[in-house]
């Protein structure tokens, strides 16, 4: 490349022989050779003048209790990256169809910043779609759909534990390249994208958190939803037993063997008790409904 120009290779799921025609070409480090393939855990190194790192991109899978990861490898030198990865990342496809202009007059640790930077978004995005979700199960809880909340509830939880496990190991990459002496070289401009990517990370980081801990929160709704329900359901059948009992203490009490005029009344008799009682339990629910028993 020219002396003002940044080149920039972006290899996806290439064969060996390709991966090495770019490291004899450039003249790149064995060991970022070997970094390829040595993983998925975060890591960054450096050495002969060059600096590699590995990260994990959020992205949503084709289960949707699921958040998949791609691996990114980034390689970069005084003026020229390679990128490394095994399947299609969207924000890599974007750069190089819409700014590939822009991107070339970067230097490669700005460069790397940036990438490492919508590494993180698609994190911030995964966060955003979890808080809509979140917030779908409460509206869902507080109305007639609580019965099938506790589902969903293990599926955000295992959603946010998920997020956590793949962003949290990005702090050593993080905090290894905000340290003064990663690349002491490249000026203070390369510590301040740094140190604003480790920021950055930091938030990211805390935001999960916080996803977590609103799963615990809607599980607390939902748990206060399901006794509010039950109480209500108990002061129904409570107010029903006192209601039932009551007639059936007065139809024992017309069971009796006395002699009176009223047992003597044959049908009129029978069916003026029966409409007793229906209005008995009809005022009682008028009564009920008015004092707010149920």
């Amino acid at each position: 490349p020219a002396h003002d120009a940044l080149a920039w290779v972006d290899l996806c799921d290439p064969g060996d022989e390709a991966v090495d025609a770019v490291w004899a070409a450039w003249q790149l480090p064995q060991a970022a050779r070997q970094f390829l393939d040595g993983g998925t855990v975060p890591e960054v190194g450096q050495g002969d003048g060059c600096f590699w790192v590995r990260a994990v991109v959020a992205h949503a899978g084709t289960d949707k209790d699921k958040i998949n990861g791609a691996v990114l490898v980034c390689v970069a030198g005084a003026d020229r990256i390679v990128t490394f990865r095994r399947e299609p990342i969207d924000f890599l496809e974007e750069l190089r169809v819409q700014q590939a202009g822009r991107v070339g007059v970067l230097p490669a640790e700005s460069f790397v910043a940036t990438l490492l930077d919508r590494l993180l978004v698609s994190y911030f995005k995964a966060i955003d779609e979890h808080e809509l979700a979140i917030e779908r199960l409460e509206v869902s809880i507080l109305g007639k759909g609580a019965c099938d909340a506790l589902n969903e509830l293990q599926r955000l939880r295992r959603w946010a534990s998920r997020l956590r496990r793949m962003l949290a190991p990005h702090r050593v990459v993080f905090g290894a390249m905000s340290r003064p002496d990663f690349r002491p070289d490249e000026g203070r401009a390369a510590d301040r994208h740094f140190i604003a990517l480790n920021m950055r990370f930091e938030r990211a980081l805390d935001m999960v958190e916080n996803a977590r801990d609103q799963v615990l929160g809607t599980f607390e709704l939902f748990s206060n939803q399901t006794a509010l329900r039950t109480n209500q359901a108990m002061r129904v059948l409570t107010f029903v037993t006192v209601v039932t009992g009551l007639m059936a203490t007065i139809v024992g009490a017309l069971g009796m063997n006395f002699g009176t005029h009223l047992f003597q009344s044959d049908d009129a008799g029978f069916y003026g008790v029966i409409a007793g009682l229906v209005a008995l339990a009809a005022g009682a629910f008028v009564l009920g409904r008015r004092q707010r028993w149920f």
